[in-house]
């Protein structure tokens, strides 16, 4: 995690500065060109996986090697997606895939493997650890999980400022981590166009701080949100759960959709660009992808080289809200 840490506060400590103002003002440019690199080209992988009784470990570990990840001694941040239970439904990163890319990591020598998660929507984790078969999955494997809600946390300086803020707590355990992987479950979002390893970000801020659904996220703009948020966490990876994605009235109320791939990169834009394209939508016309190829990775599908499968195997056009009809590729 490459975040500066000003100090390290409880949650109870940091609740009583709240009356200072977080709000910038007069922000100006919403980002310090010098600090970013845009690289030429990125790589995306897509790997197949028709179910969800593939072999995860090994599909994700193959991925590492095709992408070239090293993370032999490094402490590794798994942050999959977890918003509410409903039988049925593909809300949530899968437990199979989460698991899977513990046990990938382990494997290609980590020193350590952490899973991590604050809800917005559903405050009780252990109902949601439980009811997902997560909390299995991570007993059987000896994988330590941390409430992201709960953790102590520290304020650390954006590094953008498209919300107008200047600062944000966040975990400990997140910002302690040296490499930190962002495992989205691929959906629609119905304000956001697309939720996918950007938007995955908003389960870092504490709900214990911020509240629930993580007011000032919404207050200040989704879209200026995922913006900071990714500018400031810098995650090193992704793995998109493309398994069964959903369509329709996501992120919560939509439909399963079956896809049949994991997304693997280490440039975040380029995967969810990808992933856009993939579902049938024109990330240039999404808002927060539009302004992250200004600064923070690649959306231009001609430099964007690809492992595995190509994305015209995956290629289908999902349902979304009538709000999000303009953002659809053309036929």
């Amino acid at each position: 995690m490459s975040a500066p840490v000003e100090h390290r506060l409880s949650r109870r400590d940091f609740i009583t500065t709240l009356s200072v103002p977080l709000l910038a003002v007069g922000c100006g440019q919403p980002f310090d060109p010098q600090r970013f690199h845009v690289p030429s080209s990125s790589t995306v992988g897509l790997f197949p996986a028709g179910s969800y009784e593939a072999d995860f470990a090994d599909l994700i570990f193959r991925g590492l090697g095709e992408l070239g990840i090293r993370l032999a001694g490094r402490r590794v941040f798994l942050k999959p997606n977890m918003v509410e239970y409903e039988l049925g439904t593909a809300i949530n990163t899968h437990p199979q895939v989460v698991a899977g890319a513990a046990i990938a990591c382990q494997r290609a020598g980590a020193s350590e493997v952490v899973v991590g998660e604050g809800p917005g929507h559903r405050r009780d984790i252990e109902y949601l650890l439980s009811s997902t078969g997560l909390a299995d999955q991570l007993r059987e494997q000896r994988i330590k999980f941390v409430d992201l809600n709960h953790d102590d946390v520290a304020i650390v300086p954006l590094q953008s400022w498209f919300t107008g803020l200047r600062e944000l707590a966040l975990p400990v355990t997140l910002l302690e981590s040296d490499f930190v992987i962002s495992m989205p479950k691929l959906k629609t979002h119905h304000w956001a166009g697309m939720t996918c390893s950007m938007k995955n970000l908003f389960g870092t801020v504490p709900g214990a701080v911020y509240g629930w659904p993580k007011n000032p996220l919404h207050i200040h703009g989704i879209p200026n949100s995922i913006l900071d948020l990714t500018a400031t966490i810098r995650p090193h990876l992704a793995i998109v759960d493309g398994v069964t994605a959903m369509e329709g009235d996501g992120p919560i109320m939509g439909r399963p959709r079956k896809l049949g791939f994991v997304a693997m990169g280490s440039d975040l834009v380029a995967v969810d660009a990808t992933c856009a394209r993939v579902i049938g939508l024109d990330p240039e016309k999404i808002e927060y992808l539009k302004q992250a190829a200004r600064f923070l990775g690649v959306i231009d599908a001609e430099r964007i080289e690809h492992r595995g499968e190509l994305p015209a195997r995956y290629a289908t056009r999902f349902d979304v809200v009538p709000a999000l009809e303009s953002l659809r590729l053309p036929r």
